[in-house]
C-alpha cells in the first residue's frame, strides 16, 4: 500500500515511532514524508535520519493558517542530528511532494496525517481534486466520544486547517482521536528495553519530560494495515473552535474510532519494532 506520512516529528516521540513502524511494515510502500510546524526543516532532517535514502522528504508549513504557532521547535534536534547521519537539504516543499505523488497514483495513496493539518489543508486548497484522488486519509486528531476540558493537540495547533480538511470531501476519512489513543501506553523503562537504540536515543528528550510513551500516532498507522484493532462509527465531524464535534450518522462522510483493543494493537505493532 502506498503511504504518505505528514508529521510534526521531533517533540512527542510517537511521531518517530510511527515513521519507524511504516519503514519496517512490509505491507507499506512509503512514498513520501512531509513535515509541519515550528521549524519543519529541522523536522525533515530528523525524519531523514530514520528513513532509507530513497524515500522523498519535504518540509512544509512552519505556521498555522491563522494565528500564532503553539508547537515548540523540535526537542534537542541539533544534538540528535550530530549523532545520526541525515540529509541536509530537500528538493521539494510538502504540498508539491504530496500533490505529485497523489496525482501520479490516483486512488492508491493513503495519506496519514499525525500533526497539525496545515500542510494537508494547503494541499486541498491548492488542488481541490486531491481529496477525491486519495485512497484514504487517516489522521490522528480530535476527540469524539466526549468533549474534554482542553482540545486535542494536533487540531488545536491549527483549527482552521482541520476545518478545511474535514470539509474537503476525501474519498475516505478516518479520524483516530485522543479518546482511544490514550489507551495504548508504555512506561519509560519498558520502552527503553523493547526498542532499538536509535529510537531510544530519539526518545531521550521526550522521556526526560514524561514517564512513558503513548502511541497516539502509531495507532493511526496501524489501523491502515490492521483496522480491526479499533471499532468505528460513521458520522460528520465539525469544528467548534479548536474542539471536534461528532454527529453520528450511518451515511456520514467521516469514520471515527470509538473503541480499541490494546492487546490487539501491541500484538500487531511490537513485532515490527521491538529491538
Amino acid at each position: 500500500m502506498k503511504v504518505l506520512l505528514d508529521t510534526d516529528i521531533g517533540n512527542d516521540i510517537d511521531d518517530a515511532v510511527c515513521l519507524s513502524y511504516l519503514v519496517a511494515q512490509p505491507l507499506a510502500e512509503l512514498v513520501g514524508v512531509t513535515t509541519v510546524t515550528a521549524d519543519p526543516l529541522a523536522r525533515a532532517k530528523l525524519a531523514s535520519a530514520l528513513c532509507p535514502p530513497e524515500i522523498p522528504i519535504a518540509p512544509g508549513a512552519a505556521r498555522p493558517l491563522r494565528g500564532e504557532p503553539l508547537q515548540e521547535p523540535p526537542l534537542d534536534a541539533d544534538a540528535l542530528l550530530a549523532r545520526w547521519p541525515h540529509r541536509e537539504s530537500f528538493d521539494e516543499d510538502a504540498v508539491s511532494l504530496m500533490r505529485r505523488v497523489i496525482r501520479a497514483h490516483p486512488g492508491e495513496v493513503t495519506l496519514i496525517a499525525i500533526g497539525a493539518l496545515t500542510n494537508v489543508a494547503q494541499l486541498f486548497r491548492a488542488d481541490p481534486a486531491t481529496p477525491g484522488l486519495l485512497r484514504s486519509l487517516v489522521l490522528m486528531g480530535g476527540q469524539y466520544l466526549a468533549r474534554g476540558d482542553k482540545a486535542e493537540w494536533n487540531v488545536r495547533n491549527d483549527p482552521a486547517a482541520a476545518s478545511v480538511v474535514f470539509e474537503a470531501g476525501a474519498s475516505h476519512l478516518r479520524a483516530i482521536g485522543l479518546d482511544v489513543t490514550r489507551q495504548v501506553h508504555m512506561d519509560a523503562a519498558s520502552f527503553r528495553a523493547r526498542f532499538d537504540p536509535k529510537l531510544v536515543d530519539f526518545a531521550g528528550p521526550w522521556l526526560a519530560l514524561r514517564d512513558g510513551v503513548t502511541f497516539h500516532d502509531p495507532l493511526a498507522a496501524v489501523t491502515v494495515f490492521e483496522p480491526s484493532v479499533c471499532g468505528y462509527q460513521r458520522g460528520t465531524v465539525a469544528l467548534d473552535g479548536p474542539f471536534t464535534v461528532f454527529d453520528p450518522s450511518p451515511d456520514g462522510p467521516h469514520e471515527v474510532a470509538t473503541s480499541i483493543s490494546p492487546s490487539a494493537f501491541f500484538a500487531h505493532f511490537l513485532p515490527h519494532l521491538s529491538g
